[in-house]
């Protein structure tokens, strides 16, 4: 029940660190602030916002369950995975933490979106607010798709509630995005020094992060080491 906990725990991180990468902040606080500047009812403003999240989270959590559904349904790669998933995890996790700390860098380009079709679906109510969400979830970031294809996907891969690991996943990412939505709606003027803050403790969680990903994928290594000599 912990290690469930704890995995639902780290899925559910993933996601918020994700939403709070510089990259997807500015992208959300944008979006959002976007909305709200086509809605003049805060209670409306803060319907959009929620639809903009549904929208993010819903993207995420489709596109990994689709992708570990795939990836579990063809006997060769679930047999494969079966067999050497737990091996890889341990390189994989210490890739993806080098990629959070910088040290590992790709250039990485998700769909984009004109400034034509975003005014379009701010327009469109709250529709098109779930929609703008989805795009938005789908233009990914480096960092973005580095948490999403290099950690979390591995990690639902290797366990045997991974369908489920995305859905959570996507609920991490839109809860500051929520906030910041009831924000614009209810009119606090600190949203600008919060956003601030946020950016500044991105950073430090991400180091965290990524140095907690590289010990635990060292510690698989070293386990699998271990075993081999023993044998």
């Amino acid at each position: 029940m912990i290690e469930l906990l704890l995995i639902f725990g780290t899925a559910l991180w993933l996601g918020v660190l994700t939403s709070i990468s510089p990259c997807p902040l500015a992208t959300n606080i944008a979006a959002v602030s976007f909305l709200s500047k086509k809605i003049n009812h805060p209670k409306a403003v803060f319907l959009a916002g929620l639809a903009y999240t549904a929208g993010r989270m819903s993207a995420y959590a489709v596109l990994g369950a689709s992708i570990i559904a795939s990836l579990v349904s063809v006997p060769f790669i679930a047999n494969f995975l079966q067999k050497y998933m737990h091996r890889i995890l341990g390189p994989v996790l210490i890739v993806a933490g080098l990629f959070l700390l910088n040290i590992l860098r790709f250039n990485f380009s998700g769909l984009s979106i004109s400034k034509e079709r975003q005014e379009l679906l701010a327009q469109s109510g709250l529709k098109g607010a779930f929609v703008l969400g989805v795009l938005f979830a789908l233009a990914f970031c480096p960092i973005s798709a580095a948490l999403f294809f290099g950690s979390l996907i591995p990690l639902s891969l290797n366990n045997a509630y991974g369908v489920i690991l995305p859905f959570i996943y996507g609920i991490g990412t839109g809860l500051p995005v929520l906030a910041f939505s009831l924000g614009i709606a209810f009119g606090i003027s600190t949203l600008s020094h919060w956003f601030d803050k946020t950016a500044a403790l991105e950073k430090y969680t991400r180091k965290i992060t990524g140095i907690i990903f590289i010990l635990v994928g060292a510690y698989f290594i070293w386990s699998q080491v271990n075993s081999f000599i023993r044998m």
